[in-house]
């Protein structure tokens, strides 16, 4: 009788020792859920991550998220993220799920990939006007790469104070790009910018050409970029296991099985820093609201690009092509798609923006690498 009365004191006194900031949590993962199961955004990283929310968030949570022994998640995260190992993991995955040929087929296309990345720079800079530590605010920047693992890795490089809220912030606009790309778009091209059709050409790319592209530009990558080297690296080794032609089935588990489980358990151990004591800061809405401006800054720079291309060529270039030059692969490419059949249903603009996208997926990696170089150097 005594055992049952101890624990229904203990119970009691769990209920009565929440605090409204973890309650503020669990609406906060409840909404990650609700976005991954309703509107299906990003569901195999948004829905263990809004889980993994509310049971950091839960009285007494420590148990599994601090000590050597008893904190599970901690020593997940200690594991997988604070070594930088999901995020390089998953980037194989991702290696394996992109098809370089739409991009080797117009080789142009890399041009809008680059274009796409001055939200970056842009973003740290005002970063550090705002206050933040150049670190910091280098790690912020990163979320206008539109590529989750990346923003994992340098906000893990730098050590960042805020790295569960730039995660958090770098998904949820990945996300979230068919609702921030298309007003922005709109904003800054005319109906006639938009009604320009791209004529596309079937060109067969060999397989060697295919084959060598990702060995090729590794090499490149860890010249130009040397902390580029692992994340290029492992991106460009998950896309030679799917083009060599001799490791189909390893490359369908790179990009389901593999991709799928690091995915899964990347969400919910992220989620071992969005306790509410770490997260309801004010700097997290600032995060967020610098994430955005990253992402507006990468879709202005890529169609702000195409547009000065087409002062000095007489083939013209949609603009909207532009705006696929961000890592969100596939999303940005289908959107720039959907606005140019909205605006004319002959217009077929996929492939086009395909090439951009996957440029896009690269020359975010080499970014990342590139505010590594220079920040470290800055810092160190």
């Amino acid at each position: 009788m005594d055992a049952f009365f101890n624990n229904m004191v203990e119970l009691f006194a769990n209920i009565t020792n929440i605090t409204w900031q973890q309650l503020v949590m669990w609406v906060i993962g409840g909404v990650l859920i609700y976005l991954a199961i309703k509107k299906e955004m990003e569901p195999s990283l948004l829905l263990p991550m809004g889980f993994g929310v509310i049971l950091v968030n839960l009285p007494l949570s420590g148990a599994i998220t601090q000590g050597d022994e008893e904190g599970a998640l901690s020593t997940l995260f200690n594991a997988g993220i604070a070594n930088e190992l999901f995020p390089l993991i998953l980037f194989i995955g991702i290696g394996a799920m992109i098809d370089f040929g739409p991009l080797l087929s117009n080789p142009k296309m890399l041009l809008f990939g680059g274009a796409a990345q001055f939200g970056i720079f842009f973003t740290i800079s005002m970063a550090s006007l705002l206050g933040f530590e150049l670190k910091d605010a280098a790690s912020i920047g990163i979320i206008g790469a539109a590529d989750g693992p990346t923003s994992i890795f340098v906000a893990n490089y730098f050590k960042s104070n805020y790295s569960a809220a730039i995660t958090v912030a770098a998904y949820s606009y990945m996300a979230l790009v068919p609702i921030v790309q298309p007003p922005i778009i709109k904003l800054i091209t005319t109906k006639k910018e938009r009604l320009i059709r791209m004529e596309y050409k079937q060109k067969d790319v060999s397989q060697t050409v295919k084959i060598l592209f990702p060995i090729i530009v590794t090499v490149i990558a860890g010249l130009v970029a040397p902390k580029s080297v692992s994340l290029i690296g492992f991106l460009m080794f998950g896309n030679l296991i799917r083009e060599c032609g001799v490791l189909r089935s390893l490359s369908e588990t790179a990009q389901n099985v593999l991709a799928n489980l690091v995915t899964i358990f990347l969400g919910i151990t992220v989620a071992v820093n969005m306790n509410a004591e770490h997260f309801l800061r004010w700097e997290t809405i600032l995060i967020f609201i610098l994430g955005l401006i990253a992402f507006i800054f990468d879709t202005i720079g890529g169609v702000m690009f195409a547009k000065l291309i087409n002062l000095f060529t007489k083939k013209k270039i949609n603009p909207m092509i532009g705006a696929a030059g961000i890592s969100a692969f596939p999303m940005a490419s289908r959107v720039v798609h959907k606005m140019g059949r909205d605006e004319d249903p002959a217009n077929f603009l996929l492939m086009h923006a395909a090439g951009a996208n996957v440029a896009g997926q690269v020359a975010s990696v080499i970014a990342g690498g590139l505010v590594m170089t220079l920040v470290s150097g800055m810092i160190g």
